[in-house]
């Protein structure tokens, strides 16, 4: 049986990034330059709208839509903002820092399998 190891997706990913996606959602990037590691957080079954929800404290339901795009090696998901953009209460108007979360999220990956680096 090959050995796995715990990686955070923001070791994994090219890019992990958030941004406004209208008044009320918010959504999430997350797109590998390779394909191995594409592979191994897509065949871990990791990222879900589900563990996405637990990451940001929020119901499944918050949760508008989830998308793995394979010819793309990226995940796409938009959830509903905590707060109407521009609210009294509203930290993020553009949306552009809420990505920390998913970056933590931890992926169990083949111990072979390098983490990403951007040289």
């Amino acid at each position: 049986m090959e050995q796995t190891r715990l990686v955070k997706l923001g070791n994994l990913a090219a890019i992990v990034r958030s941004k406004n996606a209208g008044p009320y959602r918010i959504t999430l990037d997350v797109l590998f330059e390779r394909e191995d590691l594409y592979a191994a957080v897509s065949n871990s079954k990791a990222i879900t709208a589900e563990s996405v929800a637990h990451a940001y404290g929020v119901g499944r339901e918050k949760v508008s839509s989830f998308f793995e795009i394979p010819v793309a090696r990226a995940f796409k998901i938009t959830f509903f903002r905590p707060n109407v953009q521009c609210a009294v209460g509203e930290s993020d108007v553009f949306g552009a820092q809420q990505h920390v979360p998913l970056m933590n999220i931890l992926i169990p990956v083949p111990s072979t399998v390098s983490e990403y680096r951007d040289v």
